[in-house]
Parts: C-alpha cells; structure tokens; sequence
C-alpha cells in the first residue's frame, strides 16, 4: 500500500467517524514543560493525531463566526494580531498619559474554565447540534497522566488546536463587561492582561473589578503575577509578553525633551533562548546530524 493510499484511508475513516457520530477522541498525553524563568512547570495535553485533525477542522469552522463578535481589546491567537500589536497599545496609552498598570494572568486559565459555562458561551453565537456534540465530546476526552485516565468537569486541555480559540470565547465575556471609560484600557493576549490607568485610584478599582469579573467566571487572578505599577522615569518597568516595558527619555538633544514607553526582551526571556542554544549546541550534540536536530525541533514545537 502506498503512503498516498493509506493517508486517503486515515481521512476517509476520520470522515466517516464524523458523519455516522462515531467519533470519540482518546485521552490527551499530558506531559509538564517548564516556565521560562521560575521552576514552575506548564501542563500540556497533546491529542492524538487524528483528534488533532477533528480539532484544527473544529476551529476552521468556529474562527471565522466568533471573530466577529471578539472586540480589539483582545490580541492573542488571532487572526491578523500579534503580540506587537498589544504592545504598540501600551505605547500609545502611557503617551497619552496612561502611566499606571495593572498587570496580572488568570490562574491556571485554561485548566479552570468550567465546561458547562464554556459551552454556555458557545451556544450563544452556535446551534448546530453536531457541531455542539463534537465540542462536549472533545472537552470530556480527559487526559492520560502516569497512566491514568483524568476526566474533569473543568478545563479546555492546552496544547490541542482549538484550545486558544475556546480560551477567548470563554474570555469574550470579561471583555464585553469591562468599561474601558470607568476603569481603563483593557489590553489582553489570552490570558495574560494588563489594564492602561489615569491614576492609582483608577487602578485599583480597575484591579476589584477584574477579580470581581473573573469570579463570575468561576477564575481568578494569579496572586503571585499581580500588582499596580506606575510607569515613571527612572521608574520601575513591567514585563509583559516576553517584552521589558519602561518609560525613558529621549537621548538625543532633539529628542531630550520627551518621555516615551520603550521596550526590549525581558530578562526571563533572554535567559531562555540562552538555555535553549546552549541545549541545541550542547558539545554532547557535536556527532549528531543536522537532519535529526532539525527533526527533534520540529517535534518540540509542534508539543508547544
């Protein structure tokens, strides 16, 4: 049998699984990759193949109908927006006058999101009962950890195809209830998020009602990520999607006499790529070919 053949196959099984409502996804390997700078570790849930096809067709599908609703608060695993385009936002506001923020992450988010509340907000913009079914299926698949099978009523898995997307329908709902007027210019990339302020007061008001929103989500935020920093000159800085953020002046004598948000890689995140060159250039390495360390790269980035 040819490889074309038995590719034809996979897909026509895969069809026919979908068609006749036979499709059951397998529990997601979970595997634990470390967070760039701390000793934490990220929880991944990495699909089998063909229930990775049956997600990335999920979110095909799904992207185009809830992008129309997402509004421009929200930057992250979009189509068309980037983490450049959140951080031009921050620049924009501190120049405006913008010069406290709150910064903070939800708490272990994409573990935590209740399933019937998710598929609440899905069933807001979605009626197709098939399409309902595939996602139900799809969140109740569990995952496979030390050889047991954990199947929990909370938690969109991260690391399958339609995680992000499911991640800021869920989120959508913070967004639409925020009051940028009241409480400040909401920047959010998934579930990292930083609110632009006029003054501390705003700032701390803006911090209740972010927990506040949160809760009615049944999330929170994460303690130890959380605080109010004012942007100032000679001022702390905050890092915010692998970028340092700091107000500085203008060094030349045409630009001396203004005050402007820069930024550079943060710390961590240098660290980090070091960490990795030095893994992928390790003298251990020197014999290997560099066909099998580019197939090994390959593989841990489609893992992440």
């Amino acid at each position: 049998m040819s490889r074309s053949t038995g590719l034809t196959d996979f897909w026509d099984e895969v069809a026919e699984d979908l068609r006749n409502g036979g499709w059951r996804p397998l529990p997601a390997r979970r595997v634990l990759i470390p967070k760039p700078g701390t000793k934490e570790r990220r929880p991944l849930s990495i699909p089998a193949v063909r229930d990775r096809i049956v997600q990335a067709a999920l979110k095909i599908v799904l992207e185009p109908i809830f992008e129309a609703d997402f509004l421009p608060c929200s930057f992250g695993f979009r189509p068309k927006r980037s983490a450049h385009d959140a951080l031009q936002v921050l620049i924009d506001e501190a120049w405006q006058g913008k010069r406290w923020v709150v910064e903070t992450d939800i708490a272990d988010c994409f573990s935590a999101i209740p399933h019937e509340k998710l598929m609440q907000a899905i069933e807001e913009r979605i009626s197709d009962q098939g399409i309902l079914k595939l996602l139900r299926v799809m969140l109740r698949a569990g995952v496979m950890e030390d050889g047991a099978v954990r199947r929990e009523v909370s938690g969109t898995p991260q690391g399958g195809p339609a995680s992000p997307l499911l991640c800021n329908v869920y989120l959508h709902r913070m967004d639409r209830a925020w009051d940028m007027g009241e409480h400040g210019v909401l920047v959010r990339y998934c579930d990292d998020l930083v609110v632009m302020c006029q003054s501390r007061e705003q700032a701390e008001a803006a911090l209740k009602r972010l927990t506040v929103l949160l809760g009615e989500l049944g999330l929170k935020p994460k303690a130890a990520k959380t605080r109010i920093v004012q942007l100032a000159e000679g001022g702390q800085g905050l890092d915010f999607l692998g970028f340092h953020n700091r107000l500085v002046r203008g060094r030349t004598p045409r630009s001396a006499h203004l005050v402007f948000l820069a930024r550079w890689p943060a710390r961590q995140a240098v660290q980090h790529a070091r960490d990795r060159i030095r893994a992928i250039t390790a003298r251990s390495r020197l014999l290997l070919s560099v066909e099998r360390i580019v197939d090994e790269l390959l593989i841990r980035r489609a893992n992440v």
